[in-house]
């Protein structure tokens, strides 16, 4: 599987030159071990691999006795791991690193030794359980990974040459024409339904078995669950029911998440540290309200209202047909030929937000209620241009699931807002066009803004 962060690791390698260590965080299962190992094969003479999930007794007992005499330490370590480190040439991989918190902390005095390139990986490395009582390093650079996006699934499924293609058509804003359209949003329906973790886009290459892929992605939350319980200490049940609900919210019409489903008089300040830990385990990707789009959207954010998407639309599909009694592989191509009602609404905003988190952006919205309809509006995403200027920073998005839509939010919207506002966006499941000073976006080329 072909992974752009493959890039990234390579850039802190040559710049880095043993400097800090990297630190790669995401979510379960969304290929940090593989896409590590990869690179020190392909980059370094040698690697030792500590699995701190499996680690024994012995690896636990260096860190403790040995971190102030490493000739020691890195003996020991490479005669454990039947392993030769060549100095400056050897990378070490702490993965799982969240699991023995003493490794960590002992980054400091690795990296000031200077003989190896060190990279760690892990999940719910925030989690109070996981950073009490270490010194957290200075030395470390942060490097979050995602699930694949829809340029790597078609990587994955030998179309290499496509990507290209959409990117001249968005810089030039020129449309595709029907028959790469209709192909394009063929890949894009699949790359929906078998979302981006690894292991079940894998399964969907091998097999092209949408039952084996929903069963591939149901393990995937059964490990979430499971790390719930295990990590989640007396929130696990507040945390189950916000997963739970995903669907359900993300199912209305303006779909931010009301707290009153969770339980009648529910507060915020209740269930905070459990939408902290869906957060800091990359599970979901949430979204605020900011109620004035300026170059400052998280200066203006209103944290009452909110959004939260699931981290991969493949899951976030299979959590909302898990009691489904029909046959998944016909279920799933109906859903792919559009022969079933399904709420396309949900599931476009969820393709849109985890693409934009995937291109580094946080997420934000707009929304305004008031009596007066002139006033209440509603807009999907608001990012920001690159490079700001005194005015005009702000592009407003609107996701469009069907044909049959209007656009008088975006143009109250433009009117309130004329000074603050850039390009306005509409992504729609139609091929590219320009009208009335709104570029109208295919699906598939939400990833390019």
């Amino acid at each position: 599987m072909k992974r752009k962060i493959y890039q990234q690791l390579l850039d802190w390698k040559n710049q880095s030159q043993g400097k800090n260590a990297l630190l790669i965080e995401g979510a379960r299962r969304v290929g940090k071990s593989y896409i590590v190992e990869e690179f020190a094969k392909q980059e370094y003479e040698s690697f030792a691999l500590i699995d701190f999930n499996r680690a024994q007794e012995q690896i636990a007992y260096l860190f403790e006795t040995y971190l102030y005499d490493l000739d020691s330490f890195f003996f020991y370590l490479s005669t454990f791991l039947h392993v030769r480190l060549h100095p400056r040439k050897s990378l070490i991989i702490f993965d799982e690193v969240q699991t023995f918190p003493r490794a960590r902390s002992a980054i400091k005095y690795l990296v000031q030794d200077g003989r190896f390139d060190y990279i760690e990986t892990g999940s719910l490395l925030s989690i109070k359980k996981n950073v009490e009582g270490i010194m957290l390093p200075s030395e470390e650079r942060h490097l979050k990974m995602y699930p694949m996006d829809f340029e790597e699934f078609l990587w994955s499924l030998g179309e290499l040459q496509l990507m290209d293609l959409l990117r001249d058509c968005f810089s030039k804003l020129r449309p595709l024409g029907q028959t790469m359209h209709r192909k394009a949003m063929d890949l894009f329906r699949q790359y929906l339904l078998v979302g981006g973790m690894p292991q079940a886009v894998e399964t969907y290459v091998k097999t092209k078995n949408f039952a084996k892929v929903y069963e591939t992605q149901k393990d995937i939350l059964d490990l979430y669950r499971s790390d719930i319980n295990k990590n989640a200490d007396s929130g696990k049940r507040k945390v189950e029911r916000i997963l739970d609900q995903l669907p359900r919210q993300l199912s209305q019409h303006e779909k931010r998440f009301r707290l009153s489903s969770l339980e009648s008089g529910a507060r915020y300040r209740d269930y905070e540290s459990a939408f902290y830990w869906l957060d800091d385990a990359m599970i979901v990707n949430s979204a605020y309200n900011s109620t004035l789009p300026g170059v400052g959207l998280a200066m203006n954010m209103d944290s009452s209202l909110f959004k939260c998407y699931m981290g991969d639309t493949g899951l976030l599909i299979n959590l909302s047909l898990n009691d489904s009694p029909f046959d998944r592989e016909t279920l799933y191509k109906k859903i792919l030929f559009d022969k079933l009602s399904i709420n396309e609404g949900m599931i476009m905003e969820n393709a849109v937000a985890q693409a934009f988190v995937a291109n580094g952006r946080k997420l934000y919205f707009y929304s305004r209620s008031s009596k007066s309809s002139a006033e209440r509006m509603k807009i999907d995403f608001l990012i920001s241009k690159r490079g700001a200027t005194c005015r005009h920073n702000i592009c407003p998005i609107e996701v469009k699931s069907t044909g049959n839509y209007t656009l008088s939010s975006l143009k109250k919207f433009q009117t309130k807002y004329k000074n603050e506002l850039a390009t306005p966006y509409v992504i729609h499941a139609a091929d590219l066009k320009v009208a009335d000073g709104v570029v109208y976006l295919p699906l598939y080329m939400a990833c390019l803004l």
